[in-house]
């Protein structure tokens, strides 16, 4: 009895504490649950929790798929989904708007709060996410151009703010009843995105989104850049990111400036390798001690990345869970992944929906005119890459067995590659490129738990269940644990007693196919997906379909490679659509593909090329592209199948300026002539 009193005498405790910190919203529910933060975390229902954050796109994936893909989000360990509301994609005609089809907000987070997940808004009005001019409509920008006293864009203008007023209005009316007080899925918001302000900008930005109708449980911004000005504190939470590479660097090397940083554990929150075409690479990184009485959260820890034309990153999934331990060990209380799901840009026939140096306004890269695959733990067609997937999904099911604990636990070492908060030590020295043989993991120390005592162990908590702790074996490392004073040495995937626990160590195979679902562990049969459809249990996992293979007929030959100019921004412009009519051109068997119409939405045309560019057209209209970066392409079969499909390849030529790793460099050195374009 004392101990429940005890419990709840803390959990009372918290919830007052959050109260008093910071001028957020309604942070109770109808159903008296309770959705709050504090200078070290957030708190669900009085407990200090460690949410995980995932970034997907709605407008980006078809509606059809949006509930398969969030069950697949979830059995990977998010619990919060983060969504950019783009502004060109919703009123691309001043006037007229469209939240029809894959723009579908309101059903987007319905289906969200159906399947147990809460909801993040980032609503702008610049919301950036590699979109055409960041998210702002052609007639925002040109009325910015002809009228900068009374639009310029990011500022107090009044034309601006009353078109953001505007937009704010109609995102609230997709989503009115659907906000946490409500008994809905949303809990909180970004305003803007990678903006120093000032203050008065950003005040005024809340104070519409709280007269359009918002009451949240919390406000976000980007910890990033310094804000220009003194912020109000308390009124929005500062939200950090890091990448293990980057698609906007100028650089043509390999891991340049401040990535490997990424990898070490340290003090401060800040970043300096987000965004550099745009702040530069010397960001101040020095904390301010009242951005220490924030919890340290993070919206944008690389999930994957694009590539852009001038610099095609090839990403293995291996570096998602290092990001994550050393965010952990430094002290964070929110894994925030950017992007954790990938997409397709919708097509547009005036422009390309993506970022171009050729825009008007946010024009720094080149990328792909419909893909946006990020090369995350789920990909462009919610594809898994396996490595990220699982091992980050194994590290958040141990945040959502320790993570209450793990919250309230401050850093008692730390050093680039260690640190210990309470009882879990964080090590890794695992690199992107430069030390790819490394390892990060996490271990128990001085853990108690039901009366015993956890001295040490060798191996990583993943799971409990009712009658059972489970742990995962580190490689190199012999599976050891010792349990008040006595070492064990565990047999992989064997239930074993130490002291008043059951324990079992899962190798790192059976792992990756152990799931926790209704309190037990299910194991998926081809290291596939679990995840729950009503009553019934889903597997799904990726395979090739035996024995089938797309015989394309060449129609075209291909041009000599086109002269590679600089764009605006300095780095090497992408082909313009007139370049794709001196392509290698093949024609796409109709017939066969057709047998495939029954099943089209889930299967996909796996297309294995080397060369600069390729496109696929269906009656002469864009479906998919791709920059080579050494891996394949990927087009939804439904998107082709009873039309005229074309495959159009641009040739490489190893004079490009631009930046590919040393596995694609060499395939570049030894093609023929220094020009490299094939079709498997």
């Amino acid at each position: 009895m004392k101990r429940l009193t005890l419990s709840l005498l803390l959990a009372s405790a918290l919830t007052a504490h959050a109260q008093q910190t910071f001028r957020f919203g309604t942070y109770t529910s109808p159903q008296g649950r309770t959705y709050q933060v504090d200078s070290q975390s957030f708190i669900i229902d009085g407990m200090p929790v460690i949410p995980v954050m995932g970034e997907i796109h709605y407008s980006r994936v078809p509606e059809r798929d949006w509930r398969r893909e969030v069950r697949k989000m979830k059995a990977g360990g998010i619990t919060t989904i983060a969504t950019y509301v783009f502004w060109i994609h919703h009123e691309a005609e001043q006037g007229k708007w469209d939240w029809s089809g894959n723009r579908n907000l309101r059903r987007f987070v319905q289906i969200c709060g159906e399947e147990g997940m809460y909801v993040v808004l980032r609503v702008g009005p610049f919301c950036h996410g590699e979109v055409y001019q960041g998210g702002f409509p052609d007639w925002v920008v040109e009325n910015s151009i002809n009228n900068p006293k009374e639009w310029k864009l990011r500022t107090l203008a009044p034309g601006f703010i009353e078109a953001t007023t505007n937009l704010y209005n109609n995102i609230f009316a997709q989503v009115n009843g659907l906000q946490w007080k409500d008994g809905g899925p949303i809990v909180g918001m970004q305003i803007e995105n990678e903006c120093r302000g000032p203050w008065p900008y950003y005040s005024r930005l809340k104070q519409l989104a709280q007269q359009a109708g918002f009451d949240l449980p919390f406000y976000t911004r980007t910890g990033w850049p310094k804000l220009n000005g003194k912020e109000v504190f308390g009124e929005m939470l500062p939200l950090y990111g890091d990448y293990a590479d980057g698609f906007w660097d100028r650089s043509l090397k390999d891991m340049p400036g401040d990535y490997p940083k990424a990898f070490i554990m340290k003090s401060t929150r800040l970043s300096a390798v987000i965004a550099t075409e745009t702040f530069g690479t010397n960001q101040d990184t020095k904390m301010e001690q009242k951005d220490l009485q924030y919890p340290y959260l993070t919206c944008e820890l690389g999930g994957g990345m694009m590539q852009a034309y001038h610099r095609r990153i090839n990403m293995s999934g291996n570096e998602v869970k290092p990001l994550a331990i050393c965010k952990l060990g430094s002290g964070s209380n929110l894994p925030g992944y950017y992007m954790y799901h990938g997409g397709t840009n919708p097509y547009n026939p005036k422009h390309t929906m993506a970022e171009t140096q050729n825009s008007r306004a946010t024009n720094h890269n080149d990328m792909p005119y419909m893909s946006y695959d990020f090369q995350c733990p789920l990909g462009e067609m919610g594809q898994p890459l396996p490595a990220a997937y699982h091992s980050s999904r194994l590290l958040h099911q141990m945040l959502a067995d320790w993570g209450s604990e793990l919250a309230r636990m401050d850093i008692d070492t730390l050093s680039e590659h260690y640190s210990r908060r309470g009882s879990f030590e964080f090590f890794n020295d695992y690199v992107r490129i430069l030390n790819e043989d490394g390892q990060s993991y996490c271990t128990l120390r001085d853990y108690s738990i039901a009366g015993n005592r956890i001295d040490w162990t060798t191996v990583e908590p993943f799971c409990k269940t009712d009658d059972t702790i489970y742990f995962i074996e580190i490689q190199g490392k012999r599976p050891q644990l010792s349990v008040n004073g006595k070492k064990y040495t565990a047999k992989l995937n064997k239930p074993f007693l130490a002291g008043g626990l059951n324990l079992c160590v899962l190798s790192k195979d059976k792992a990756y196919t152990a799931f926790k679902i209704d309190g037990r562990l299910q194991y998926a049969q081809h290291q596939g997906i679990l995840y729950k459809d009503g009553e019934q249990l889903v597997e799904e996992y990726w395979q090739t379909i035996p024995g089938v293979s797309i015989s394309a007929q060449q129609t075209q030959q291909a041009a000599a490679p086109r002269k590679v100019e600089m764009g605006v921004q300095k780095v090497a412009a992408m082909p313009a659509d007139s370049d794709f009519d001196h392509a290698a051109v093949w024609t796409l068997p109709a017939e066969q593909l057709a047998q495939y119409a029954d099943r089209a939405d889930d299967i996909f045309l796996k297309i294995n090329y080397q060369g600069d560019v390729a496109r696929v057209y269906a009656d002469g209209i864009l479906v998919a592209d791709n920059f080579w970066n050494g891996k394949s392409m990927l087009v939804r079969l439904s998107d082709i199948i009873g039309h005229r499909a074309e495959l159009r390849i641009l040739p490489l030529s190893a004079d490009y300026p631009i930046y590919f790793q040393e596995p694609q460099r060499n395939i570049l050195k030894q093609a023929p002539n220094g020009i490299l374009l094939s079709l498997d």
